[in-house]
């Protein structure tokens, strides 16, 4: 089984320099193997050469998928969650299964992850499996169970990031434009952990984000991201979404709320006040004045607040497109994970 490697820190991101190549050829990382990440928690684990590498990947397999077809015979992946879950979940376990693996989905709740500290449980599904993809409501429990596993953990959703997400999306924008050289994508709506890894991946790739956030999801933020991001250049706070619009090639939104927040009579107060905030910044005809930038949202979609539905199947949408990639996004990342000397050296 591989063995862990030292994780990065919130601090470890990796600006892009000034020179993006437009061309589509692999571009290899010249690290030695001993030093590649073990487990992917944010995005930020990954230098400039390596997600080039992941995004170039993701963009052959989805062309020639045969070319794979038993690239990880016998491997497993265990699939971890304690939230709902559609597109990582079917993503992985269809991807996993494209590339020759198996899957196996495990509810948190339905097993003794609930009830035994972490630490125990993933020392023991790290011998059934070689890979674990886990989607969990807190941070530190994603952090814990990547301490004590010896096989690799991908981060499928947790409250402060979201890096599957961010890496099919980049994959989708290098896709559609060949490049990252002159691209700004604004993303709007609340601050969470999918902007997060949306931040980290685009200044490590030398993409401009402009972040129209009036609202932040307190357990997402992290300030020392932040600082760095705002700091490389790459990264800006607006409060205007027409001006930031006006100056993109892409407009990304997502949910203002979080999914296991949704239908909780609990969170009613705080729901109404992010509708009554944000809906200003729904994303919709009347605010992008006629410009026509390409439409993006992580899905699930609920049309009436973040988005209008007009949009979401307008022609600009890429929506679909984007929610497919997650698939071809994963089995990059799970290659390199599983057979990093075969695929990407």
């Amino acid at each position: 089984m591989p063995r862990q490697s030292r994780q990065r820190t919130s601090h470890d991101i990796h600006p892009a320099s000034s020179s993006v190549s437009p061309h589509h050829s692999i571009q290899r990382s010249n690290k030695p193997l001993s030093t590649y990440p073990n487990h992917v928690v944010s995005l930020q684990e990954f230098d400039r050469g390596t997600l080039m590498q992941l995004i170039q990947k993701a963009i052959e397999l989805k062309n020639n998928p045969e070319k794979t077809d038993n690239a990880l015979h016998r491997k497993g992946l265990l699939m971890l969650f304690q939230k709902t879950s559609t597109r990582t979940s079917l993503s992985f376990q269809s991807g996993m299964h494209q590339l020759g693996g198996y899957a196996v989905t495990m509810d948190w709740d339905a097993s003794n992850f609930s009830l035994s500290p972490i630490q125990y449980e993933a020392r023991y599904v790290s011998r059934n499996c070689d890979a674990i993809v886990a989607r969990l409501k807190n941070h530190a429990d994603l952090l814990e169970l990547a301490q004590y596993a010896n096989v690799p953990v991908i981060n499928g959703c947790c409250d402060k990031y979201h890096p599957c997400q961010a890496l099919a999306d980049l994959m989708t924008i290098y896709e559609k434009s060949g490049t990252f050289e002159g691209i700004t994508l604004t993303y709007v709506g609340i601050h969470n952990n999918v902007a997060n890894s949306l931040v980290a991946g685009c200044v490590t790739l030398g993409i401009k984000l402009l972040l129209v956030t009036p609202m932040v999801n307190k357990p997402s933020w992290d300030e020392a991201l932040m600082q760095s991001a705002l700091a490389s250049g790459y990264v800006e706070q607006l409060d205007n979404l027409q001006n930031a619009v006006a100056r993109s090639q892409y407009v990304y939104t997502d949910t203002w709320i979080d999914m296991e927040f949704y239908h909780d009579e609990h969170y009613q107060e705080e729901k109404n006040e992010r509708i009554s905030r944000l809906m200003p910044f729904q994303l919709n005809k009347q605010n992008l004045q006629g410009s026509t930038p390409y439409i993006m949202h992580d899905m699930p979609v609920h049309q009436g607040f973040e988005i209008e539905a007009a949009l979401v199947e307008s022609a600009q949408s890429i929506i679909y497109e984007q929610a497919e990639n997650r698939m071809h996004a994963q089995k990059a990342l799970l290659l390199y994970l599983l057979k990093r000397e075969e695929y990407f050296v």
